[in-house]
């Protein structure tokens, strides 16, 4: 019995790194942020790109939706950072910012409206 690739899902999720550098990393989130997402979220997070910036800004106007997994693993790449590094989260739906509220990464980073 063969099985053929399944193909990609059009809720795919993407994590786009639009700027890193010692000053500033600017990501772009899009899709849906799930279980299936997990891994590809916690290692761009943990990218060695990502690290040395001072300033983070997360762009999440096309997220669709996050569960809570998700959620922490942002909390816990915002956590492992360097005190004096600044979180700006842009363009989240409320139902978004209500589940990175829920997961405590309002308590980290500042959630614009």
């Amino acid at each position: 019995m063969t099985t053929e690739p399944r193909p990609a899902s059009p809720q795919a999720t993407h994590v786009a790194i639009d700027t890193a550098d010692e000053r500033r990393a600017v990501l772009t989130f899009s899709g849906v942020l799930d279980a299936h997402a997990l891994r590809e979220l916690e290692e761009r997070l943990l990218g060695p790109r990502l690290r040395q910036a001072d300033t983070w800004v997360w762009e999440m106007s096309a997220v669709e939706r996050i569960d809570l997994a998700c959620a922490y693993a942002l909390l816990r790449a915002a956590t492992t950072l360097p005190a004096d590094t600044s979180i700006t989260i842009r363009g989240a739906r409320r139902d978004i910012q209500r589940t990175l509220h829920h997961a405590g990464v309002d308590a980290v980073a500042t959630i614009e409206e």
